[in-house]
């Protein structure tokens, strides 16, 4: 009995550990990475203090799905959020302009400390998905989905045009990183702070891409399809920081290479999805403008 208090207490500590412990590891792993090497004493203590937290946490996840889903019967502002649809895509769709524009800052912020023509043009880039977002935001706040099927499709076909041209300027970017080698831009803070926003905003996008097509609005699908681009440009500029700062074995030649077949599988699923979105939209439009007239 003794064991099994002993190991119920080691296991399932109560919630302030994990939430004291998250950080804390965190913040070792990153010094021990970027200051004092993968191979000392405290890289391997951060590594066991990770994974203890991280079983800790993985262990919690049954508690906590019965926690949340008790919450959401009882609790009359999470029963409001369930049932009321258009509060959840209006808070989705101004909660990813925020992470937009903050990313955008975040690289107009290393342009300016590392005096980077690179991260301007990644500010410039991401404040572009800003944009379009805006521009699907402020329909939703004066028309519900499928209000005005035409309105809709005018903006989702908006928002192809505007990935095609910004693939020229993408273009423009990755011959600008694989022909310069722009890559040296990155150091070891930088390169894991953007694999953090990179594995959030990929898993995020696809998640939120499955999930939405049930509703069948093409602005809300156009935000999910901006979701997704920018996080296939997130993957390149990640892949350019962890080439040059986790594989300065390699050639010159062999970065310039691993980017431009990333760069250019990137720009082609841009440009077919913006094609595929004009197409579509373009059929909706005038089969509802021919419903209009014969009606």
């Amino acid at each position: 009995m003794k064991w099994k208090k002993f190991f119920q207490a080691i296991l399932f500590p109560p919630v302030a550990v994990p939430l004291i412990l998250l950080p804390i590891a965190t913040v070792l792993l990153v010094y021990a990475m970027a200051y004092v090497g993968t191979e000392t004493p405290v890289a391997y203590f951060a590594y066991a203090l990770s994974a203890y937290t991280l079983t800790i946490i993985c262990l919690r996840i049954p508690r906590l799905v019965r926690f949340f889903k008790a919450f959401r019967q009882e609790n009359r502002f999470a029963k409001r959020w369930m049932d009321d649809e258009r509060l959840r895509i209006k808070v989705s769709l101004y909660g990813s302009l925020v992470w937009n524009v903050a990313y955008a800052a975040f690289q107009l912020w290393l342009g300016f400390t590392r005096g980077s023509f690179w991260f301007f043009s990644l500010s410039a880039y991401y404040l572009s998905f800003a944009v379009m977002r805006f521009f699907l935001a402020r329909h939703t706040r004066s028309h519900r989905r499928n209000e005005d099927r035409e309105s809709e499709f005018i903006r989702y076909r908006a928002c192809g045009w505007i990935f095609l041209l910004l693939n020229l300027f993408l273009s423009v970017m990755v011959f600008f990183m694989v022909y310069f080698d722009r890559a040296n831009e990155y150091t070891e803070i930088i390169a894991i702070a953007m694999a953090a926003y990179t594995f959030t905003s990929f898993v995020l996008a696809i998640v939120s891409l499955v999930k939405y097509r049930k509703y069948d609005s093409p602005v809300y699908s156009a935000s999910k399809i901006i979701s997704l681009a920018a996080a296939c440009v997130s993957i390149l500029t990640l892949e350019a920081s962890m080439l040059h700062v986790f594989g300065k074995s390699e050639s010159v030649a062999f970065r310039r290479t691993m980017l431009a077949v990333t760069g250019v599988a990137v720009s082609v699923f841009i440009v077919v999805m913006a094609i595929y979105m004009i197409v579509r939209a373009t059929k909706q439009l005038k089969r509802i403008r021919s419903q209009n007239t014969d009606g």
